[in-house]
């Protein structure tokens, strides 16, 4: 009986770290965004711009850092694929929101994981773990001309 409470409590406590993200990846942005524009999961009517390369015309902001946050399972997955379909998942959420909202663009996109901003031209952040691959993007939504 002993064995077994020990054997629970020990599988409890390393069961937190399993499932923590291990393989941190830089992933390409654009290469993900045109393949979910491709699928049908974005539908074009809001353009994304990671930060640095928005558009320089005049915008009208209509909200400021707005957090998008998706864990999935990397069940059967590679953590390539897991982070992929994380960020789309990101994606269709900034676009709902901007949408409800009346913007048509989302800039200064940057990773945003455990509320620590990284800006790049080209990549988003994914944490992949044992258990889920993880992308949270933040950025800005705006109407442009």
């Amino acid at each position: 009986m002993q064995v077994k409470a020990l054997t629970a409590a020990l599988l409890c406590c390393l069961l937190p770290t399993a499932s923590q993200a291990t393989n941190l990846m830089f992933m390409p942005f654009e290469t993900v965004l045109s393949k979910a524009l491709l699928a049908g999961r974005l539908d074009g009517s809001v353009k994304f711009y990671l930060a640095g390369n928005g558009p320089i015309t005049n915008q009208q902001m209509l909200r400021t850092n707005v957090v998008s946050d998706w864990p999935t399972n990397v069940s059967n997955k590679s953590d390539f694929d897991a982070c992929e379909w994380a960020v789309q998942s990101t994606l269709i959420e900034l676009q709902e929101e901007a949408k409800r909202v009346g913007a048509n663009a989302v800039t200064n996109i940057v990773s945003y994981y455990d509320q620590h901003a990284r800006k790049d031209l080209n990549t988003y952040e994914c944490r992949a773990g044992v258990f889920v691959a993880r992308v949270a993007l933040r950025g800005d939504l705006v109407r442009v001309p």
